[in-house]
């Protein structure tokens, strides 16, 4: 089988070039196996803090690597480090550096050590933050480690190459795809199949059929749990046979190969390619038969669960073995009598050996020694400082102490100069000399410093932040001109739809019906099914649909039918969407918007106001809370311009309320962090947002009745929170402020309250206690009455700030109760 498998390449190139290719892989492998080993030895002995590897999965992440082109995309698994060799975008000096957590994206331009080792990116972004030519490069979208979390973002990644094939008005996004031919790869390991992310994407990529080519390393284990405690049948691709597509039906093609048989391994792939790259059909290749030749991780040894028959099998099927007596045993006729082979003999083999292990042990060495010689220079200066700070101090026996302490120090990390230098600033807390200052600025920049290696690129610090885009106010014609506020929202998508053809809306309900509020209505007619488009019942690929898209330039808004149902996607925009540009140093982004509705909604499972969780969840990501729809529209303009991922949550309440539909509708902005205020007051400081907001103002009028003027803040927007600072120079009229919020005790009203009371150090304006009223701690039961005892109504917050202007003057504002 082989020898026929050679024959047919050798037809192809000439067997030199055969040759060399067969043995620049198997180079590529030792070195990949090389650096395992020496990585586990490197967490082994506390240089690195933990190392998951990629041994045993050498030959097939090869395999995978020859059918990659220009313009593909992977979304992988953690161990594919092979694979990031093999297409020239890691070194194994930079695998070093990301074991050591080198905080430097030029010399770990994988995360700049933000990521534990083991988690690859590739850059889509230049300094400036631009897109750069993607197709002209092979792609990593950035790894994460929850199991199967990077699935639902592969969905996205396949689909774009489907919209640019087939959506007009994109011809010239030709940074992005050359006419949908990319492929999207991923990568699982087998056990992590078991999770739901993985069937859902599955089913999804089925159903859509996109060109994904889903690869499953299957080495029969899970940690320690063997593969019949995590798979049906003990096989991925038995169970998934129900997907292979037949004719005239969407669905799979499945491969099943060994994962130590080169050859095939290179011919499956090579067809797995064609297939989804010629014909957008998406394809499972189950990689069986591997090994783990260290064990899961450096947590733990396999020896404590594995059998010796096992441990024996390993050894002997390992892929790299494998491989390297086919590489032996190759001889080909040359059809005059003689041999063409790889290798004359066995020395040729033992010298690339060799040579890996001499490579990658020189790499190690390098960058450690980049690594450390980099802090030993601040451990240096600060050393130095120390010693002519001892001479003028009177505690200068104490900072001799801590200089040579620091000095000891053989490996040191920023933590131990930065602990040694605020110490030793205590000591100097009654003298002054110039020292002493010389020593403050060293902390202030070495803490700067800090912030931009291990606090930036949380949001967008490129010329396309959000925040920074200048508000423009709608337009209205004098008289007015009253509609329901759900044709505001569909005239302006509708706007937004025909100025800018990479956008894209989809969700449950949001093509054929226009979303189950109106709001996209006669839209699909208009733009076609793949621009407005259903989708099924499944928001985690809803989400992932977005996010891979929105990383290959396209600007997806992803539907959320109701707030609550978030939850079910909480976990991909948490640890996926929100730390994209985090975790790659601001070298990949994803601007997605998600748009939902809540608020005020009735019953356990619709109770729509989760916001707490969403907002200490999704750091990263804009979370707005317009209480209009023209306010959302404005949003929708405003997001659309910059580069940032964004939740709009749109007031379920509010479709069918008449609202003033501006003139200039598809070009207005509504700022973002910035508040709003809705009235004026003196006697105190009202927060609140979405529906619930519109009760305050209902209140006011009651409250005026009796005396009482109450300056109304919308929000507007949660992360950001007002970056002006204008809710303190409301307080600082009132001196009193009290926050309205309908989600549970703890939440958001926490939340801003710290933003007000501490960030913007309103406490030095108050007067009296600042607080809260929120929603009971519970979900609201169902119907009118559970929302109006679960929820602040109109009555509990009259009631509320007149308890506490009856605080201020008893005799004025008598009690009621």
């Amino acid at each position: 089988m082989a020898t026929k498998q050679a024959k047919l390449t050798a037809e192809q190139i000439s067997f030199n070039d055969f040759k060399n290719e067969v043995l620049q892989d198997y180079k590529t492998a030792r070195l990949s196996r090389e650096c395992s080993l020496l990585g586990r030895r490197e967490v082994l002995t506390g240089k690195a803090k933990f190392g998951i590897f990629g041994d045993g999965k050498e030959v097939p992440q090869l395999a995978m690597a020859k059918s990659f082109k220009n313009g593909d995309f992977r979304s992988g698994y953690y161990r594919d480090q092979t694979f990031m060799m093999a297409i020239g975008e890691l070194n194994p000096q930079q695998f070093f550096a990301g074991l050591y957590a080198h905080a430097d994206i030029k010399i770990e331009p994988m995360s700049a050590g933000r990521q534990m080792g083991g988690h690859f990116a590739t850059h889509s972004l230049d300094e400036n933050g631009d897109w750069k030519n993607l197709t002209q490069q092979k792609n990593s979208s950035a790894d994460i480690s929850p199991t199967a979390g990077q699935m639902p973002r592969l969905l996205g990644l396949a689909q774009a190459s489907k919209i640019y094939r087939n959506v007009k008005g994109l011809e010239n996004f030709t940074n992005f795809s050359d006419k949908g031919n990319e492929v999207a790869w991923g990568t699982i390991g087998n056990a992590s199949t078991s999770e739901g992310l993985f069937f859902e994407t599955i089913n999804a990529a089925g159903v859509l059929q996109v060109p994904m080519v889903m690869n499953v390393w299957d080495d029969e284990y899970g940690i320690s749990v063997h593969a019949k405690h995590q798979t049906t049948k003990e096989s991925i691709s038995e169970i998934l046979k129900g997907f292979q597509k037949e004719k005239d039906t969407n669905g799979y093609e499945i491969f099943v190969v060994n994962g130590w048989d080169y050859v095939q391994l290179v011919d499956t792939y090579n067809r797995a390619s064609e297939i989804a790259r010629t014909h957008h059909i998406p394809v499972l290749i189950h990689v069986k038969e591997l090994t783990q030749p260290q064990g899961h991780s450096t947590s733990g040894s396999h020896e404590r669960y594995k059998t010796p028959e096992r441990l024996k099998w390993e050894k002997d099927f390992d892929c790299i073995t494998q491989m390297r007596n086919w590489i032996l045993d190759f001889e080909l006729g040359d059809g005059k009598g003689g041999s063409l082979k790889f290798v004359d003999s066995e020395e040729e083999l033992i010298n690339i050996e060799k040579n890996a292990k001499k490579e990658v042990s020189a790499a190690k060495r390098n960058a450690w020694n980049s690594y450390l010689n980099e802090i030993k220079v601040e451990l240096i200066s600060a050393a130095n400082l120390f010693e002519r700070i001892a001479k003028k101090s009177n505690s200068g026996a104490f900072i001799t102490k801590y200089k040579s302490d620091l000095e000891a120090i053989i490996e040191p990390v920023r933590k131990d100069i930065l602990i040694a230098c605020r110490k030793v600033l205590r000591y100097l807390r009654d003298e002054n000399f110039a020292e002493k200052t010389e020593l403050q600025n060293f902390i202030k920049n070495a803490t700067k410093n800090a912030e931009v290696k291990y606090s930036s690129h949380l949001v967008s610090e490129t010329a396309y932040k959000t925040t920074d885009i200048a508000p423009v106010k709608p337009t209205y014609v004098a008289e007015d001109n009253l509609v329901d506020a759900r044709v505001i929202m569909r005239d302006n998508f509708n706007e937004i739809l025909s100025k800018h053809p990479e956008v894209l809306i989809f969700g449950e309900d949001a093509g054929y019906i226009g979303d189950v509020n109106q709001g996209l209505e006669g839209l699909q007619e208009k733009f076609g099914e793949l621009r407005v488009s259903d989708t099924g019942i499944r928001e985690a690929t809803i989400l992932g649909q977005g996010i891979g898209m929105a990383m290959r330039g396209l600007r997806p808004i992803a539907e959320i039918q109701y707030l609550d149902y978030l939850l079910y996607a909480l976990q991909i925009m948490s640890d996926d969407l929100a730390t994209l540009r985090y975790r790659t140093f601001g070298k990949q982004k994803a601007p997605l918007i998600i748009r939902t509705r809540g608020h005020r909604l009735e019953g356990i499972w619709h109770s729509g106001s989760p916001m707490g969780g969403i907002i200490n969840n999704l750091r990263g990501i804009h979370v707005l809370v317009p209480r209009n729809m023209t306010q959302a529209a404005g949003f929708y303009n405003t997001l659309l311009e910059g580069d940032d991922p964004a939740l709009v949550i749109e007031c379920l309440n509010g479709y069918r309320l008449k609202e003033k539909m501006p003139t200039n509708i598809g070009k207005y902005k509504t700022p973002i962090g910035v508040i709003e205020k809705l009235k004026e007051g003196s006697d105190m400081t009202v927060v609140s947002y979405g529906s619930t907001l519109r009760i305050v103002q209902e209140t006011a009028k009651d409250l005026s009745q009796v005396g009482i003027e109450i300056e109304i803040i919308d929000a507007q927007s949660l992360l950001p929170f007002d970056i002006n600072h204008d809710t303190v120079k409301s307080i600082a009229k009132t001196n009193r402020l009290l926050v309205i919020d309908e989600d549970v005790p703890g939440g958001a009203s926490a939340y801003l309250m710290q933003e007000i009371i501490e960030n913007q150090n309103g406490y030095q304006y108050l007067d009296s206690k600042p607080q809260t009223l929120t929603a009971k701690a519970h979900r609201p039961a169902y119907g009118t009455d559970g929302d109006y005892f679960s929820k602040p109504s109109a009555e509990d917050i009259f009631e509320k700030i007149y308890e506490m202007m009856h605080e201020v003057n008893p005799q004025k504002y008598k009690a009621l109760y």
